[in-house]
């Protein structure tokens, strides 16, 4: 298995730093191979979801529960788990008489009957159903009911909407893709005095990014005299860690600018989402630089940033330097997590070194360090995408004996292994006992299933799982088009 190492591309191992400088033999030469590539995100960004954010810092889901913590008032009186319990229920009474909103029916009339202690917690708790009610096909109708909801309870005697509210009425918008109305609640909250978050900027730009505006509202939050950036450093990082979240690599070359012109220096988090931004953009040479930069400037790699270099080294198919910097992190007391192992394997396999992959998977156990779902998922998925079934399913069964529980990322491709191995009848019995579970597989691989099927002739079959899908109402605008296709 040393010759996994020892295959991929060799690192520059000539320069080496003095003092407490990174050595430049553990992220490979200035060329870069193929590290410049703008088409792959870091690390398992498609199995994890936010993957971004746990490389550079705190997650927008971290800045979200600091502000509810903030909202929570002590009762002296009254557990807080009763407090709690209570409140639940008074949110799913509001609920669903909010859902009863129509022709000869107003909720509003209906709430104010109910005679309602509004509170912060109250009004958290309901925006919250109304977020998670959400689906392609009630948009405009979850909208209307969250402003409904949102104005009624700012009307109420002895409360006043906090800025979690706010922020939580604008994720129903957003997810709604009412941009509009989302700056507009946006101008009410600064207006009525509340400051805005890191939290506000983040659920902003995940939106205003894809409608273009995204430089726009970074202009507005770098003016903003009430924009409250806790818990970073300073509002210019804040706006770079959403950045970088939403792609926008170029908007934060300008926004570094822009800070430094401020008069702000830049600290771990900076350099971090600066190194990822120039990697995505092939520039490759100015990544280097910012590395060279932050040793000088006294920062040591963090936690985040072995994570980067790993990426690289993994996409980049440099096992030997991979290993070299994880013996070197733990010299320096920084000992590597599963998510350094994950994103090292998860580089490797899209480089197409499965061997490195596997040597790596044994040494991470060999080291003490338990593999997570995650970890695993990237191997599984690496063994599917080189037709490699066997080891995919050995490696299923291996991660169940361990008693880690596959998820829905797991399943996926694992279904896909089983369609593309032409084995239809285990691929469908795994999807029901995904959808058994609980769980929702992707559009793409319902596609797949349905579409293996069909080629293969079964169509009674494809038949059964559209019909499944539309009755538990997984993915209903994809099946009504199958249903449509099926009738041509």
């Amino acid at each position: 298995m040393r010759a996994a190492i020892r295959s991929g591309k060799r690192a520059s191992l000539s320069l080496f730093h003095s003092g407490t400088r990174f050595p430049r033999e553990f992220y490979g030469d200035r060329r870069g191979g193929d590290d410049g590539s703008s088409s792959d995100s870091f690390g398992t960004s498609d199995l994890r979801g936010d993957h971004k954010s746990t490389l550079i810092g705190p997650t927008p889901k971290d800045v979200e529960e600091d502000e509810e913590r903030g909202d929570l008032s002590d009762d002296d009186f009254v557990p807080r788990w009763k407090r709690a319990e209570e409140t639940r229920s008074k949110a799913d009474q509001v609920f669903e008489v909010l859902l009863q909103e129509g022709p000869g029916f107003s909720a509003r009339s209906e709430l104010e009957k109910m005679h309602l202690q509004i509170s912060a917690d109250l009004v958290r708790e309901v925006l919250f159903r109304i977020l998670k009610f959400i689906d392609a096909s009630n948009k405009p109708r979850c909208a209307k009911l969250g402003l409904k909801f949102f104005m009624w309870a700012g009307d109420q005697k002895d409360y006043k909407h906090t800025s979690n509210a706010y922020n939580l009425t604008l994720k129903i918008f957003a997810k709604c893709d009412e941009i509009k109305a989302m700056w507009r609640l946006l101008d009410e909250m600064t207006q009525s005095g509340l400051p805005t978050t890191a939290l506000t900027f983040n659920i902003l730009i995940s939106t205003c990014a894809e409608a273009g505006m995204a430089r726009k509202l970074v202009e507005r939050f770098m003016k903003s005299k009430t924009f409250n950036y806790r818990p970073f450093k300073h509002s210019f990082n804040a706006i770079l860690h959403s950045l970088i979240t939403v792609d926008q690599y170029r908007l934060i070359e300008w926004v570094y600018q822009k800070m430094l012109v401020d008069g702000h220096s830049p600290d771990i988090l900076t350099y971090n989402v600066l190194m990822c931004a120039k990697y995505r953009l092939g520039k490759l040479d100015q990544f280097h630089r910012l590395l060279d930069e932050m040793s000088k400037n006294g920062f040591a790699p963090d936690l985040h940033t072995y994570n980067i270099l790993l990426h690289v080294l993994g996409k980049g198919d440099k096992p030997l330097a991979a290993l070299k910097l994880l013996n070197y992190m733990n010299d320096a007391n920084c000992t590597p997590s599963v998510l350094h192992f994950t994103t090292l394997i998860d580089g490797l396999s899209r480089a197409g070194n499965l061997d490195a992959c596997q040597f790596f998977f044994d040494e991470m156990l060999k080291r003490g360090c338990e593999p997570d779902v995650v970890c695993y998922t990237v191997m599984i998925s690496g063994y599917v995408v080189a037709g490699e079934l066997e080891k995919a399913q050995t490696m299923f069964d291996e991660m169940t004996n361990r008693g880690q529980l596959p998820n829905v990322f797991t399943y996926n491709s694992m279904i896909r292994g089983l369609c593309l191995a032409g084995k239809y009848d285990k691929a469908c019995c795994m999807l029901k006992e995904v959808e058994n579970k609980g769980c929702t597989p992707t559009s793409s691989v319902y596609r797949a299933v349905i579409a293996k099927l069909r080629s293969a002739g079964k169509d009674s079959e494809a038949d059964e799982i559209i019909t499944r899908m539309e009755e538990r109402g997984f993915h209903p605008q994809l099946a009504s088009r199958f249903r449509a296709y099926r009738r041509c």
